[in-house]
């Protein structure tokens, strides 16, 4: 029953990152591009999690770390972007 579950779970979760990123390709203001990317990133680890539970093992658990760590610097990295238009401070 439970993997049942897992497998309905997964399948609505792909679907999820399949509409997120269509909302990153045609979000027409850039905030809606930036929100769409993190829901992607997000998703990508619960789908990710889900996936080692229907494998029973622990091995992508650096991969998870890995998009985590990606997925935040990245959303802070493009918000200051666009608070300043700049990345780098220029003396």
């Amino acid at each position: 029953m439970f993997d049942t579950i897992l497998t309905i779970v997964l399948v609505v979760v792909t679907i999820s990152i399949l509409l997120s990123s269509i909302r990153a390709f045609i979000g027409p203001t850039i905030s809606d591009r930036i929100v769409a990317l993190d829901t992607v990133g997000l998703l990508l680890i619960s789908f990710i999690g889900m996936l080692m539970m229907v494998q029973d093992t622990h091995a992508y658990t650096d991969v998870i770390i890995v998009v985590a760590i990606i997925a935040f610097v990245s959303s802070v990295s493009i918000a200051l972007f666009i608070e300043r238009r700049d990345l780098f401070e220029r003396d």
